[in-house]
């Protein structure tokens, strides 16, 4: 009775803050272009939060996805502003990505530091580095081609309703994760490390090897979330992946009360992130000051944390 509360408890409350917004705003809240915004709005962060959740299924997380994020945009707005062609910059965006994930995995894996010690290292880093390639400063303007701004602001029509390319993009990362996790081998080795390393390892499970690749995989999502949000804003600033890091990371904790086992799902994961991304939405409509939303965000972390970390406990 008790996990089935705590599994229904969230999209309880999720319908809640639904039905509130829909009550408080009935004119612009349930309306199709609002719903598409949010959609356009929360693509970012669901790239890194289901990327994010590849690394959580084994008990790890990576406090270094923001400040990727904004190396990756400075990255590729530098290489745009030498005058390469676009397809250059975003390789080389993605490649910062996978490097920066990679090392994030050695430090992890190979050398045995802490998560949070070894991403929490590493923030520091790519966030000295963006200020450092860039020089402190937003790059905007002509640098930025206009193709690939023109990307976050297009998308399919259907009939009177465009959805975006960013929300395509997104639901193409999210639909790649789950089948990663879902679907295949590595995922369910994934989550038999998350159940328990040592046994994983006496098992034959290259958990070395298999930690690195998952690393590897949360940078390139937080590369492309920082290459979708220079589109979306046209220009590439060195703080401007700052909020990504936990926003990710409550959406995983939040998608894991979901779960039977407190286990990270990527579809859980995505509730998680329309809960926050609707929660914002409403609160910017209803004008509460952006500090509210910030301390809801930190109150719904530490509620979503201690009750996955119950239930571990009890299971």
């Amino acid at each position: 009775m008790k996990n089935t509360f705590r599994q229904f408890g969230t999209l309880i409350g999720f319908g809640c803050i639904v039905a509130f917004f829909a009550f408080q705003l009935p004119e612009t809240f349930l309306t199709a272009r609002n719903l598409i915004n949010i959609s356009q709005q929360l693509s970012m962060l669901a790239v890194v939060a289901a990327t994010m959740t590849i690394v959580m299924v084994m008990g790890d997380f990576d406090l270094s996805v923001g400040s990727m994020a904004s190396l990756a945009g400075i990255v590729a707005a530098v290489v745009f502003a030498a005058d390469y062609p676009i397809w250059m910059g975003i390789l080389a965006a993605l490649l910062i990505g996978l490097a920066g994930g990679l090392f994030n995995g050695v430090l992890v894996s190979i050398f045995g530091i802490l998560p949070f010690v070894a991403t929490l290292g590493t923030l520091t880093v790519y966030s000295g580095a963006a200020f450092f390639i860039s020089d402190g400063k937003t790059i905007f303007g002509r640098d930025i081609p206009r193709e690939f701004s023109g990307f976050a602001r297009a998308g399919f029509e259907f009939g009177d309703i465009r959805i975006p390319f960013l929300t395509i993009t997104a639901g193409i990362v999210i639909f790649l994760c789950w089948f990663l996790l879902e679907q295949t081998t590595y995922g369910r080795r994934l989550y038999a490390i998350g159940g328990n390393k040592d046994a994983a390892h006496l098992a034959g499970i290259q958990v070395k090897r298999l930690r690195l690749i998952a690393f590897g995989l949360t940078g390139i999502g937080a590369a492309t979330a920082g290459l979708m949000y220079a589109a979306r804003v046209a220009s590439a600033n060195p703080t401007q992946g700052s909020g990504l890091m936990l926003d990710a990371i409550a959406a995983v904790f939040l998608g894991m009360t979901m779960s039977r086992q407190s286990e990270p799902r990527v579809l859980f994961t995505l509730v998680g992130v329309l809960m926050l991304g609707i929660l914002d939405n409403g609160l910017t409509q209803l004008q509460v000051d952006s500090y509210i939303r910030e301390i809801l965000v930190g109150l719904i972390v530490i509620s979503a944390v201690a009750v996955s970390s119950i239930s571990k406990s009890r299971n």
